[in-house]
């Protein structure tokens, strides 16, 4: 909840600008402001409209005790078992899909390898503590993305299709971590820390897809992407 009056101060309450609570508990501006947004953290606003945020209220985003976010490999959700997820929900998620069914053998089962390679990244970009880390780790999950895009561009899906096709499988992989929260017991801002940075590696993972998509496209039919 987000309100204009002045805060009532204490003397031990201290109030922190958007950059000051980010640099506090390690997120981003825009991060922050989500939170304020869905009532998460509450604020107040100054005359000058910007934001302030309670050091109590933003320390109550971390984890208890202080402790840092438990590594989901440490919880058990491994690459392998992510991957295992992914095998699973391969068959209902591309149901449907026009231009999957149409692949041969061999670009079905390369879509299944791009599909693998994705999934066992995504857990060592979560558990990942730097950005630095994350993007090193993303980098061949964002390769295969592209050629996933590749492959619907020779196709000739349409854009639209495929990123619906691509979002079909994100799914199953965003409720497989509310699970694991759930089962192990984390707590709401460890549950937000993932979930966070799960929609942070899908985003990635969709520019890359999107990416390769008019690289090819453009390379077979200069000036016509399709985005149908």
């Amino acid at each position: 909840m987000t309100t204009t009056r002045t805060p009532r101060t204490t003397g031990h309450e201290e109030w922190l600008t958007v950059r000051e609570a980010c640099a506090l508990i390690g997120v981003s501006p825009a991060t922050l402001r989500r939170w304020s947004n869905a009532g998460t953290i509450r604020t107040f606003t100054t005359p000058g409209g910007h934001r302030r945020f309670a050091r109590s209220a933003v320390l109550g985003l971390l984890p208890a005790a202080g402790r840092p976010r438990p590594k989901l490999q440490r919880l058990g959700e491994t690459p392998t078992r992510l991957t295992r997820v992914y095998r699973r929900h391969l068959a209902t998620a591309g149901h449907g899909v026009p231009w999957i069914g149409e692949l041969d053998d061999d670009e079905s089962e390369l879509l299944r390898d791009h599909g693998r390679r994705i999934a066992s990244s995504l857990i060592g970009f979560i558990d990942a503590t730097t950005p630095r880390a994350r993007e090193r780790v993303i980098g061949d999950a964002a390769v295969a993305a592209a050629e996933y895009g590749r492959i619907a561009a020779r196709r000739d899906a349409g854009m639209r299709p495929a990123v619906e096709a691509f979002l079909r499988f994100r799914m199953p992989f965003v409720r497989e971590l509310a699970a694991v929260a759930r089962r192990r017991g984390l707590d709401r801002a460890e549950t937000i820390d993932v979930l966070e940075a799960a929609t942070e590696a899908i985003d990635l993972l969709l520019s890359a897809l999107m990416g390769g998509y008019e690289a090819e496209a453009a390379a077979s039919s200069p000036g016509e992407v399709s985005v149908r």
